[in-house]
């Protein structure tokens, strides 16, 4: 059974994609709007590994990284954002983020996270 990968992003155009590009690895992927239904599907479903946006309503990526990290903390978290990680607040993205991916990423961006992470 292949490993499932939970997608967190409120723009449905961006899951989406991300979906399908984990599809060609071989991953499943399952999607959340925003960080209380991620919350909740981690706790409902098995899964591999969050890749969350950054900026989303209800919940920051940020703030979501700290509530997996505190759940379940040997679960990998990446944040993908349209900006830098310097711009970002970086000390808790370098000390608790397990990756981060600047948009606009790229296939071999995604299966080298995929090759690191699991």
């Amino acid at each position: 059974m292949a490993k499932t990968i939970l997608i967190v992003d409120d723009n449905p155009n961006m899951s989406s994609l991300l979906a399908e590009m984990l599809e060609v690895f071989d991953y499943g992927a399952v999607r959340a709007v925003d960080g209380p239904d991620a919350l909740q599907r981690i706790d409902a479903e098995e899964v591999a590994m969050v890749i969350t946006d950054m900026r989303m309503p209800k919940m920051s990526g940020l703030e979501l990284l700290q509530a997996i990290k505190i759940k379940k903390p040997n679960l990998p978290v990446v944040l993908i954002s349209g900006y830098s990680v310097d711009e970002v607040d970086s000390d808790i993205v370098r000390n608790q983020a397990d990756g981060f991916l600047n948009k606009p990423f790229m296939m071999s961006d995604i299966e080298k996270l995929l090759a690191d992470l699991l």
